[in-house]
C-alpha cells in the first residue's frame, strides 16, 4: 500500500529536491507552494507523512501545522518542519503548535529519510 506525503514550501526547487527523496523511499508525493495551499491538498486525501516550511506567503508553517491539526483526520498525522530557522524559541513555537519534529536546511537526505522512518509507522 502506498504511502503519501505532502510538502509544502514556497520554493520550487526545494519542493522538488524533498520529493525526489520521498520517492526513493516510496511515498507518493504531492506539492503545495504555501500553507494555504497545503490546508487544502489535506482536505483531498489522507497523508502519512507533511512536511513543511516556515517561512512562507499566505499562511507560515507554524499556522499551517495549527490550522492541520484542528482536523481531527490530521490530529495524529507526522509533521516535520523543514527550514532555515534554527533558533530555540522557534522550535519551541513549532512544538506548540504540533510539529512532530524539525529539521534544519540545507537537509541531508539519508538524515531526512532516518527522521522519516522514525515517524512514519
Amino acid at each position: 500500500m502506498p504511502k503519501f506525503a505532502l510538502i509544502v514550501d514556497d520554493s520550487p526547487t526545494m519542493r522538488q529536491m524533498v520529493a525526489f527523496t520521498l520517492r526513493q523511499a516510496g511515498f507518493e508525493t504531492t506539492e503545495a507552494a504555501d500553507g494555504k495551499l497545503g490546508l487544502g491538498e489535506l482536505e483531498k486525501k489522507t497523508f502519512q507523512l507533511v512536511i513543511t516550511d516556515l517561512n512562507m506567503p499566505e499562511l507560515d508553517g507554524v499556522g499551517f501545522i495549527r490550522a492541520a491539526r484542528k482536523n481531527s483526520a490530521h490530529k495524529f498525522t507526522p509533521i516535520l518542519m523543514l527550514t532555515t530557522e534554527s533558533q530555540e524559541s522557534r522550535k519551541q513555537e513549532g512544538k506548540a503548535a504540533g510539529a512532530t519534529g524539525w529539521l534544519v536546511k540545507p537537509f541531508d537526505p539519508e538524515k531526512l529519510l532516518a527522521v522519516v522512518s522514525k515517524v512514519v509507522r
